[in-house]
């Protein structure tokens, strides 16, 4: 028993513990294998061993590549975009198009700034040319610091003399401004024909005339016969049974009432500026309707012969 004791403890038999271990699949399968002791792992001074997986041998028949696989090589950056995907003269073209795009949008808000703004330097200097930009797409009704809303409501009026197998007669005041606001109200999208332009013919009256109805300059004239055509273009739309041969015009102005939280007193009263009566032409006239006037008169008149 002590020999046998000194044996496995001296002489390097078999354990008297032994420890458990993973043992490869022919030594767990023979019947009665010893475990083996696991060995303590070796320390060396050379570099790490590789820990990935041998590459097994190539198959018969096949070639063993020369080195490792190729890595796919680098995408070429994708062309630019905007400007910077045309070409040299393409570039030369859009930039100088942008750059007078931006002069032009500067040029025209500074122009717009000079003509809201007050009365400066500049605007004495240039005037005319700032009016010549804005008039008459660009308008600006109201001034720069100092807004000056209309206070005013003012009406245009027009009758007519009328010649038919009957006589002369007059017709009755037709208002004008009363017809523009009923195609206004209610309308979503209203026609700038209602909204401006009987509007800015009589304010282009008004301006180019005194208050005794003389013209003041050279677009007195121009003026006049702006406001006969608006009229007879109206006018043209009814049957009078006979032939227009002179139309009179006459504002309504009357104020417009304060809140009612204002003291301030005003008066509502319409006053009326009546203008002289005017010869109907055939530069009055809209298109096509000198030639029914004609008609109208010629037959007026045959039928008057034919009475004689």
């Amino acid at each position: 028993m002590d020999s046998d004791h000194g044996r496995s403890s001296a002489g390097g038999g078999k354990d008297a513990w032994p420890q458990a271990s993973h043992r490869p699949a022919e030594t767990q399968d023979a019947p009665g294998a010893i475990p083996p002791t696991p060995r303590p792992p070796q320390v060396t001074a050379g570099p790490p061993a590789s820990h990935s997986a041998p590459v097994p041998p190539p198959a018969a028949g096949t070639t063993e590549p020369a080195g490792p696989p190729a890595t796919p090589a680098t995408a070429e950056p994708a062309a630019g975009r905007g400007i910077a995907g045309l070409s040299f003269p393409y570039q030369v073209v859009a930039a100088l198009a942008l750059s007078l795009i931006g002069l032009l949008a500067c040029a025209h808000v500074a122009m717009v700034f000079l003509h809201v703004a007050p009365s400066n330097t500049l605007t004495k200097q240039h005037g005319k040319t700032i009016d010549d930009w804005i008039y008459p797409e660009f308008e600006q009704n109201w001034k720069l610091f100092a807004p000056n809303p209309l206070q005013q409501n003012v009406a245009v009026h027009v009758r007519a003399e009328v010649a038919g197998e009957d006589g002369r007669r007059t017709t009755r005041w037709m208002n004008l401004t009363h017809e523009d606001t009923q195609g206004i109200r209610g309308n979503l999208f209203p026609s700038h024909v209602d909204q401006n332009e009987l509007r800015r013919g009589w304010d282009f009256y008004v301006n180019s005339h005194d208050s005794d109805n003389r013209p003041n300059g050279m677009r007195g004239e121009l003026s006049e016969r702006y406001v006969r055509r608006i009229a007879m273009l109206r006018l043209s739309e009814r049957d009078y049974g006979g032939t227009i041969e002179r139309i009179q015009l006459r504002s309504a102005t009357s104020s417009v009432a304060p809140p009612p939280w204002s003291t301030e007193k005003v008066s509502t009263r319409p006053v009326h500026r009546v203008l002289p009566w005017w010869t109907v032409t055939p530069d009055d006239l809209p298109e096509n309707a000198g030639e029914r006037s004609r008609d109208v008169s010629g037959s007026a008149a045959h039928g008057r012969e034919a009475d004689r």
